[in-house]
């Protein structure tokens, strides 16, 4: 059977239990050899009854001291009960309507119970333990599982396609880099993974195994960004950024200050810069972006500002029109010079802006996605400013990169034009999440809020508080200030009890709760220029409540809006939720986010009252991180990230950087991997990105 052929024609799979597996992402063979085990149990550790800890699981190896005696509770249902001694005390066990585990306890004879011993009137007990003869004291692989396919059909299971599978493994770590590395083979780290001899064996298989994947990853990721080709950028001045912060009539924290400088020193080269920029909510990112583009505009270079929705594109270069006006008065780069092109711009005025950049008479475009239009071409871009840029995948801020001139208009071998690039990041990324996405980009960090901005106050209630959440944001409306009420959805999906849909809640509390009040409605749905008047409206008082999607999460800026209420939380990511409160508080006064869920997972609470704790994005972000993993944490397919079967971003922070390190000294020497011995290496990252 060949590593890639279905799993159902491996032997005791079949249609059915295929059906099944494919619940687990396993189709193939290798499917399921990399299915890796999320723990095991330690079967070799025996614990003594009389020593073993109450309520944790533990192994113990004793003797039966009859044959288990059945008891019928009642129709259809039996337990089975028998003590086992091991010289240091007895243990009663029970087993429930299983036969035939109990029938294989014969007096006088030795085995291992696996489970947890509880206590009761000075008796030891163990109920359903997990039973095994004494030479099977191992450790057992415990794995992810579906309904329909126990623990030991799916070992079982694996145990099979191992023997298949295994001499069809090619090895694709060089011998040099596994030994500069102290890692093993593969071969011998997917057997010792899944029956590992004892639990150095174990960690010895997983650490060979990370290390694999985030090597892969890395290199992957780099190929994509760099390519093989040579860029060259612009070479732009120092200053004219450093000078913009400080002409501005509010006073730049030294973050701010600090980002401005570094990217300079690196924009004054002909290497295009590749920079991230982090910063938490409120932390003056725009600020940063518009100081570079001026930078850029100073030096006679076109400057481009590319946002994942139009909303959040309007918002900047509202926002950009604004800080030019009030430092340039029409000197340098008049007002018009700032254009705005996204998928509603009028067919006219679209074509009067992609002349204008063609022809460099304009020195500054702000955008979505339709800045990516193969029509869409600068005569000298300098400086491109990619905003929020997970939702962006890898090629399509290559796109932008590369929109110089016409197409293929270089010489044949000539180094191909590029710009410099700064990506920005509302949502703080831990360094060594940001470290795999962004590989090799120099990261400036926000860590500072500006003067005047307050953490806001967050709680965390049930839905019968909802009433008295709602009286506290119209005591707020009342004084003369604003507030959001956000939803998990546009649109009502029928179900009773489900989630609060914007729309039919909008309706709702015009009718009933804020009927004396000025109610606004905005999601993803409405129509570009509907959900621009309604923005406006709202920013010009005009709202006083706004009901409203995660189409706020970015980009809007009401600072007299100092009250949230975000209906069934528990739908939201913890980073995402960050985002959202992150509309109030912009303003000199207290604001405050009410969290509304009766999810009642122990886990749920948890998670949200991490947000009732704290205000530092960072902190958020990495709990956000550990709780979803990475996909989630981002969404998979807008970050372009492949999944990771073993790999933990924050466990796994040392061998984060070691492949950082190794897959750096590997481009170096070959960045197309044609070597001989990178050529496994180059076929196992096409594997992992055609996925």
């Amino acid at each position: 059977m060949k590593i890639t052929d279905p799993i159902q024609f491996l032997k005791g799979v079949g249609e059915r239990r295929a059906a099944l597996l494919k619940k687990l992402g396993i189709l193939c063979l290798e499917d399921l050899m990399l299915h890796y085990p999320r723990s095991y149990e330690d079967w070799q550790t025996v614990t003594g009854i009389q020593q073993a800890p109450i309520g944790e699981a533990c192994c113990i190896r004793a003797f039966v001291d009859h044959t288990p005696a059945e008891q019928m509770i009642r129709q259809g249902m039996s337990l089975f009960k028998t003590t086992v001694t091991d010289g240091s005390g007895v243990l009663g066990i029970t087993i429930f309507n299983n036969p035939w585990q109990a029938e294989k306890l014969r007096e006088g004879e030795e085995f291992l119970f696996y489970g947890r011993v509880s206590e009761s009137f000075f008796r030891r007990e163990m109920s359903s333990p997990q039973i095994a003869p004494v030479e099977q004291a191992c450790l057992h692989p415990v794995y992810p599982l579906t309904e329909g396919i126990t623990s030991r059909q799916l070992g079982e299971l694996v145990r099979r396609g191992l023997a298949e599978a295994l001499p069809q493994v090619e090895e694709t770590l060089p011998a040099a880099l596994r030994q500069a590395y102290d890692l093993i083979g593969l071969r011998e780290a997917l057997r010792g993974v899944h029956a590992p001899a004892d639990m150095e064996a174990a960690q010895a298989a997983r650490k060979r195994l990370i290390f694999e994947e985030l090597l892969l990853l890395q290199l992957g990721l780099r190929r994509l960004r760099t390519g093989d080709r040579t860029l060259l950028a612009p070479p732009l001045p120092k200053g004219a950024g450093e000078a913009f912060l400080t002409g501005l009539p509010f006073l730049p924290t030294a973050a701010q200050l600090r980002a401005v400088a570094e990217a300079e020193a690196e924009m004054a080269r002909a290497v295009p810069m590749r920079r991230l920029l982090q910063g938490d909510v409120g932390s003056g990112k725009t600020a940063v972006a518009a100081a570079l583009l001026y930078s850029a505009a100073r030096s006679g270079c076109q400057g481009a500002l590319m946002a994942p929705t139009e909303l959040l594109a309007r918002q900047h270069h509202a926002t950009l029109r604004t800080l030019f006006a009030d430092l340039l008065q029409g000197q340098t780069l008049p007002l018009e010079g700032c254009a705005l092109l996204v998928g509603s711009t009028p067919a006219k005025e679209k074509r009067a802006i992609k002349a204008g950049l063609a022809a460099g008479t304009l020195p500054l475009v702000v955008g979505t996605h339709a800045l990516l239009q193969q029509d869409v071409r600068f005569a000298n871009l300098g400086l491109a400013v990619v905003d929020e840029q997970h939702r962006f995948g890898v090629r399509q801020r290559e796109a932008l990169e590369n929109a110089q001139g016409e197409p293929g208009d270089a010489a044949e071998g000539a180094p191909q034009r590029s710009c410099h690039m700064l990506v920005m990041s509302a949502t703080p990324i831990p360094r060594s999440l940001a470290m795999i996405i962004y590989g090799d980009l120099d990261i400036s960090v926000l860590d500072e809020l500006p003067p005047g901005r307050t953490p806001v106050a967050t709680y965390c209630v049930g839905a019968a508080l909802r009433e008295r959440a709602y009286a506290y944001v119209k005591k707020h409306l009342d004084a003369g200030r604003q507030g959001y009420i956000v939803c998990p959805r546009v649109e009502d999906d029928g179900e009773p009890g489900g989630l609060a849909a914007a729309e039919q809640h909008a309706e709702q509390l015009s009718r009933d709760w804020f009927a004396d009040y000025r109610v606004g409605l905005l999601h993803g749905k409405q129509k570009a220029k509907q959900k621009e008047e309604t923005m406006r409206a709202f920013a010009a008082g005009e709202l006083q409540l706004l009901v409203a999607t995660t189409v706020i999460e970015v980009g809007v800026d009401v600072p007299n809006a100092v009250i949230m209420v975000i209906e069934n939380a528990e739908r939201f990511g913890l980073a995402q939720l960050h985002q959202l409160r992150g509309r109030v508080g912009r303003g000199a006064g207290s604001s405050t986010c009410i969290l509304i869920s009766d999810a009642g997972a122990e886990e749920t609470r948890r998670r949200l009252d991490v947000l009732t704790q704290t205000n530092d994005g960072f902190a958020i972000a990495r709990e956000d991180l550990r709780l979803r993993g990475p996909g989630e944490f981002f969404g998979q397919r807008q970050h372009g990230l492949p999944p990771l079967r073993l790999a933990d971003m924050l466990r796994d922070a040392v061998l984060l950087e070691q492949t950082r390190e190794a897959a750096q000294a590997i481009t170096e020497k070959d960045a197309a991997l044609a070597a001989p011995e990178h050529r496994a290496l180059a076929r196992a990252v096409e594997r992992v990105f055609a996925g």
